[in-house]
């Protein structure tokens, strides 16, 4: 992770949360950082004080409070008049509200619900006791593992397999706040969709690509990620402070002797892949490299997507101290992403499991 992604004052933020009451598990998810960050914030920033930027805003909160204070108090009076009107009320307190009236007032229960515009049905309604304690563990145990996972990933991964339902899960889910920050979508003009050609069988294409961070001391890092389209499994990350050409040659070779050459290699224009060492590679193993188009990511999607989740999950999760963390956390991570981790696109299994159900004979060696 980056130091410029918190900057102090939110770091002092978040660690007044947990002092003031809230938990540890729900802050750090809520802010998108593991555990292990938060105890290496809190051994840096714990008893630190951010005073005069918040005495900076609470100066700005005042004056504008200031100058609602006559419209709030406006618009308290209309909306008291909303509030006490029976369709404001709900069916538990317009129940309360019938019984009052017959208790105070003589009416009777039919006409006092005529009045309150409450159903007889709604009356003698009892809701049924659900114990929720088994879906509560299920999901917490998940989300404690998988803490970046929503609640699609979360219902296709560990609940629908133990016959929990959507509308069940998704009551409990709101219920206990789980749902993650929504992400507001850029607003882009239209564009011609090209959709990527998906293999027919595994090892026919794969794409490869580089992500770079840094370790919590400032050092930088890279990352070389290569996946098989076919099943959108991570086969390979490579991880080092320097990735040159003859070291993805090495990545590639020590893929090539376990599953085999592909025919196909999707790649960037980087100049680690338009370098004569990785052609001569290629052709020694009959691989066809294709370049996607500069400026074109999206041609090379599956990578794309894949880096994103690698990033949200692992890199800008965790704080790294050492290559060995980011390879130990890393290649832990990859292991659940193939096997655990379900996929919409694969109708909602794992890539391991998706490759076994369509192609029998493959073998994965993660």
């Amino acid at each position: 992770m980056k130091k410029s992604k918190f900057t102090e004052e939110q770091i002092v933020r978040i660690l007044k949360e947990v002092e003031a009451g809230a938990k540890v598990a729900e802050t750090c998810r809520k802010h998108g950082i593991s555990e292990p960050t938060y105890y290496v914030w809190k051994s840096k920033y714990a008893g630190m004080e951010v005073s005069q930027l918040r005495h900076l805003k609470d100066v700005e909160a005042e004056l504008s409070r200031l100058k609602r204070m006559y419209a709030d108090l406006a618009l308290e009076h209309h909306a008291l008049k909303d509030v006490i009107s029976p369709k404001a009320l709900g069916q538990a307190r317009r129940l309360e509200l019938s019984l009052a009236m017959q208790t105070d007032h003589g009416l009777s229960a039919r006409r006092a619900d005529r009045t309150l515009r409450l159903s007889r049905s709604a009356r003698h309604y009892r809701p049924r006791v659900r114990d929720d304690a088994p879906l509560i563990a299920a999901m917490q145990a998940y989300l404690k593992v998988n803490p970046g996972h929503g609640f699609g990933l979360l219902l296709d991964g560990a609940l629908r397999p133990r016959g929990w339902g959507k509308t069940r899960a998704w009551r409990v889910y709101v219920a206990l706040k789980l749902n993650l920050p929504r992400r507001g979508k850029r607003r882009l003009p239209e564009r011609i969709r090209e959709p990527l050609e998906i293999p027919a069988t595994a090892n026919h294409t794969w794409s490869a690509d580089f992500m770079s961070d840094a370790l919590w001391s400032g050092r930088r890092f890279r990352t070389f990620n290569v996946n098989d389209d076919f099943n959108r499994e991570s086969m390979k990350i490579e991880i080092d402070t320097s990735l040159p050409s003859l070291r993805v040659i090495r990545a590639l070779d020590e893929l090539v002797e376990v599953r085999g050459p592909p025919k196909r290699l999707r790649l960037d224009n980087g100049p680690e892949f338009i370098s004569a060492a990785l052609k001569q590679w290629a052709k020694r193993h009959d691989v066809d490299l294709v370049h996607i188009q500069p400026g074109k990511p999206t041609q090379n999607a599956y990578i794309e997507r894949f880096n994103r989740t690698f990033r949200t999950e692992v890199l800008d999760r965790f704080v790294f101290t050492t290559l060995g963390e980011v390879r130990r956390m890393t290649e832990d991570w990859r292991h659940r992403y193939n096997h655990h981790r379900p996929h919409r696109s694969l109708g909602g299994l794992s890539p391991v499991h998706y490759a076994m159900a369509h192609s029998p004979n493959t073998s994965t060696f993660d």
